[in-house]
C-alpha cells in the first residue's frame, strides 16, 4: 500500500469531490481490509447525491458515497482463520452492535446501532481501502466475478423481501417496479419455482428487459383507478383468484394501492421499495382480505450467502443487468446517468493499484 486513499466524497447536494482520505486501520483483530475493485450505484445513493438526506439520515459532514461492492483482501487481522490476502471478496456493508435483542434474533438488519456504509455518519465504499469485520466479507467462487460479486448486495435485499413474501413452488406472484431490486426479485422467484412472475412498470423498455430476463409476462398499467388497474392485471394474466405474492419495489402509491387489489384472499403483501413517508392505503380491502403485509429492510442472517450461492450455482444470473461501467474518476457522471434513468445498474471501477 502507497499510503494512498483515493474517495469519493458527498459535501452536501449534488456537490461532490474527490479527496485523499487516511487508510483505515484495522480495529480489530478480526477485521480484514479490502482494496475496493467494483462498485454499484443504488437508488438511496442517488437520494444523498440529490437531496444530502434519506429521512432522519442527514449528510451533516462530508461523507464518502457507495455500499454495493467487491474487492480484494489486501490485509487480515491476526484472528482472521477463513481469509487472506488476494481473495475476492462481496461486502456486506452494514456491521451491527451483535447484542442487542434483535441481533440475537438473527434480525440484525433492525439493530439500532446498525453501522451502515454511506448512511450518516458512516462513510461508504466508494474509496481504495474499506475495513470490515471478516464475517461480513463473502468469499467469491472461482466461476463468478468482482462485478458480479458487487451486485450481490442488491440480489441479497431481494433474497431478503422473497424469505418475507414466504415464497414457494407454484406461486403467482407480481412485482411492481422493474428497476434492479424488481428484477431481482422476479429472479429470485423464478429461482424459488414460482408458476407466473408478472412484472409491472411505467416504462415499457424496463418491462421488455423483464421479460427477457425473469419475468413470465408484464404489464403496464393505465392511468385509471387502482381497482380497475388491478382488474385488468388480474384479467390479462389468468389470475382469476388473484397472486398469491406481491412485492412492491417501486414505492410508488398507485403501484401500491394498486398491488392490494390484484392480491388474493389471504394473500401476502411485501412492501420493498421506498417512497413517500405517508400514503393513502386501501386498508378495507386489505382487512376483508385478510393479507399478511409486510416490511423488507436491507438483508439479514443468511441472505448474503444465499444470494453468492444463487448465483455461483447459476440458478441466477446477474451479469445482464450491468448497463456500463466507468472509471473511478468518472464516478459523478455515473451518478447523473443513474438520476437521470439511463440503463439498469452501473458500475464504478476500483482505484488500481
Amino acid at each position: 500500500m502507497d499510503g494512498k486513499n483515493p474517495s469519493f466524497v458527498l459535501s452536501a447536494p449534488f456537490k461532490v469531490s474527490y479527496e485523499e482520505r487516511p487508510i483505515p486501520t484495522l480495529a480489530s483483530e478480526h477485521d480484514v481490509l479490502v482494496h475496493i475493485r467494483q462498485t454499484g450505484i443504488c437508488g438511496s445513493d442517488v437520494h444523498f447525491y440529490v437531496d444530502g438526506a434519506i429521512g432522519s439520515f442527514v449528510v451533516k459532514d462530508p461523507m464518502v458515497l457507495g455500499h454495493e461492492s467487491a474487492g480484494v483482501i489486501s490485509q487480515v487481522g491476526s484472528a482472521v482463520t477463513s481469509l487472506k490476502p488476494g481473495d475476492r471478496v462481496a461486502l456486506e456493508p452494514g456491521v451491527p452492535c451483535r447484542r442487542c435483542v434483535r441481533c440475537k434474533d438473527g434480525k440484525y438488519n433492525l439493530c439500532a446501532d446498525m453501522a451502515f456504509a454511506a448512511t450518516p455518519p458512516y462513510h461508504g465504499t466508494l474509496t481504495k481501502y474499506y475495513a470490515l469485520p471478516e464475517d461480513f466479507c463473502y468469499k467469491l467462487p472461482e466461476n463468478l466475478s468482482l462485478e458480479e460479486g458487487a451486485l450481490i448486495e442488491p440480489l441479497s435485499v431481494a433474497v431478503h423481501i422473497l424469505k418475507q413474501a414466504g415464497v414457494v413452488p407454484g406461486n403467482n406472484v407480481v412485482v411492481f417496479g422493474a428497476g434492479p431490486v424488481g428484477l431481482l426479485c422476479a429472479a429470485v422467484a423464478k429461482a424459488y419455482g414460482a408458476s407466473k412472475i408478472i412484472a409491472v412498470d411505467i416504462v415499457s423498455e424496463r418491462l421488455a428487459f423483464a421479460a427477457k430476463y425473469a419475468a413470465t409476462g408484464t404489464f403496464e398499467p393505465s392511468p385509471t383507478s387502482a381497482p380497475e388497474s388491478a382488474a385488468r392485471l388480474r384479467e390479462e394474466h389468468g389470475l382469476v383468484d388473484g397472486a398469491d405474492v406481491v412485492i412492491d419495489a417501486s414505492g410508488a402509491e398507485p403501484s401500491i394501492q394498486t398491488a392490494i387489489h390484484v392480491l388474493r384472499m389471504g394473500g401476502t403483501y411485501v412492501q420493498g421499495g421506498m417512497g413517500k413517508p405517508d400514503i393513502t392505503f386501501p386498508i378495507m380491502a386489505m382487512c376483508t382480505k385478510e393479507l399478511n403485509a409486510k416490511g423488507s429492510f436491507r438483508y439479514a442472517s443468511g441472505d448474503y450467502q444465499l444470494a453468492v450461492d444463487l448465483v455461483a450455482s447459476g440458478k441466477i444470473s446477474v451479469k445482464e443487468l450491468v448497463t456500463s461501467k466507468v472509471k473511478f474518476g468518472e464516478a459523478e457522471q455515473a451518478f447523473k446517468d443513474v438520476k437521470a434513468g439511463k440503463g439498469i445498474k452501473i458500475l464504478i471501477e476500483g482505484v488500481p493499484e
